[in-house]
């Protein structure tokens, strides 16, 4: 398969998107993020169906190439090409190298919104698994690093990992950021634990009763456990 350069790719993209957008349905976006994005107006069922053939036409690249295609598709206003490039991403992320946590931070702190960040955050806790020696590191510089966005990651990249989850790490990171006044703090630590929950329920009561924690997070983290 001839694959396009990535300045290719990005405008084959724009005009697929472009073609099946809905201006009408596109304000309804814009609203809903707060008017941070512009949209083509396609949602889930229409841009992800696009992005598999468009991946089926052309590939998927690797390397500088994901990388810059990626990076293009960031730099537009258009937030359904900042969804394909998540997904491209998380196409080629099995084959990545340890150092491609240094593209993940990039793209956490490129455009910033919880929609993007929550899918990053995914593909960190996938890429955490094949590495799993970057975790304590680079998680001590995105807690120190005073981005919410990278303290968010930090606290949710563990969301799939049940009964691998490192307790120690997690309550420490949510102590740590338990006076922050940041909604998006405060909800990401009570996801956290309330997904915890799920495989411990008695550890996550044990934690909320001995922390001081904002009401949202504890309100989250004890949602589904019975009173």
């Amino acid at each position: 398969m001839s694959q396009p350069a990535p300045s290719e790719y990005y405008r084959i993209v724009c005009d697929a998107f472009r073609a099946s957008g809905n201006p009408d349905y596109a304000q309804q976006q814009i609203r809903y993020l707060r008017h941070q994005f512009e949209f083509f107006g396609l949602p889930m069922p229409r841009w992800m169906p696009l992005t598999r053939d468009l991946h089926a036409t052309h590939g998927i690249p690797d390397g500088d190439d994901l990388k810059a295609l990626v990076r293009l598709c960031f730099q537009d206003d258009h937030r359904e090409l900042h969804y394909f490039a998540l997904e491209t991403v998380q196409k080629a992320l099995k084959k990545q190298p340890a150092d491609f946590i240094n593209f993940l931070e990039e793209l956490i702190c490129a455009r910033s919104w919880w929609d993007s960040v929550d899918w990053i955050a995914k593909l960190v806790g996938i890429h955490f698994k094949k590495h799993p020696a970057l975790i304590y590191a680079v998680t001590e510089r995105w807690m120190g690093s005073g981005n919410i966005w990278l303290q968010r990651v930090s606290l949710i990249f563990q969301l799939t990992y049940k009964e691998k989850t490192d307790t120690e790490l997690l309550f420490s990171y949510i102590r740590r950021l338990a006076g922050s006044r940041e909604f998006f703090i405060q909800k990401g630590a009570g996801w956290a634990l309330r997904q915890y929950a799920k495989t411990n329920p008695e550890a996550v009561q044990e934690f909320v009763a001995s922390t001081k924690l904002a009401p949202l997070t504890r309100r989250e983290a004890l949602k589904n456990i019975p009173k």
